[in-house]
């Protein structure tokens, strides 16, 4: 049986997403293969980064423990962890479960996405202002649901132009939710709206981070 390196576990609402607004338990695990600019989670992304080794067993337990529905799996970047496949199996078998990952577009979505009842993929396309944009692989775009979601960060007219590139040329709004958001405190959300407007750009959400309205922006843990 496998085990994971968990930095944290805390129950708050989701910040982002389909499920903005509603109460999630969120598995943070440890190391990401990407260093994206404006990356708030650095403390978690190296293999420096503290960490409890938790097996299948104990991280299942402790999940059904928290009596939360739906359970966010975050990083760093979680399909890194050796083993992920089985944990989202064990918990795909679980009815009473509703599991999203959130997963960085660097790392193939395949054979997750071949699970029975997979999780929901909250996949990111990395813009040029993140500096990791030539590490995307568009192949998971082949992949993706009616449940899943696409996530660009924009930080820049420039990041919004390309978002609208990739949306339109994968056909994005007609396989998935796709939400367009701003850097926290480099892109004013009115400039996305003004963007949406201008191009019409139909089926796609603006969607600001409501943990960090709501709570300091460094704070972590919520």
């Amino acid at each position: 049986m496998g085990s994971y390196k968990v930095v944290e576990i805390f129950t708050s609402i989701n910040g982002e997403g389909r499920r903005a607004g509603q109460l999630a338990l969120f598995v943070r695990f440890q190391k990401c293969n990407l260093h994206c600019s404006y990356c708030d989670t650095r403390w978690a992304n190296t293999a420096a980064a503290a960490y409890t080794e938790l097996t299948e067993d104990e991280l299942y337990r402790r999940i059904k423990n928290s009596g939360i529905k739906n359970i966010t799996l975050t990083g760093g970047e979680p399909l890194l962890q050796p083993g992920i496949g089985a944990l989202l199996r064990r918990l795909a078998a679980d009815d009473a479960l509703s599991v999203e990952i959130e997963t960085n577009g660097s790392i193939s979505i395949a054979e997750f996405s071949k699970i029975e009842n997979p999780p929901l993929f909250t996949l990111d396309y990395k813009l040029p202002g993140s500096g990791m944009e030539d590490y995307m692989d568009t192949d998971n775009f082949r992949y993706l649901k009616p449940q899943d979601t696409v996530k660009f960060v924009a930080g820049s007219s420039k990041d919004l132009e390309k978002a609208r590139e990739v949306i339109a040329s994968f056909q994005l709004t007609q396989k998935c939710a796709v939400y367009l958001s701003p850097v926290f405190g480099a892109l004013d959300p009115e400039e996305i709206v003004e963007f949406m407007k201008r191009y019409r750009l139909n089926g796609v959400n603006l969607q600001l981070q409501l943990h960090k309205i709501i709570w300091d922006p460094r704070r972590r843990g919520v």
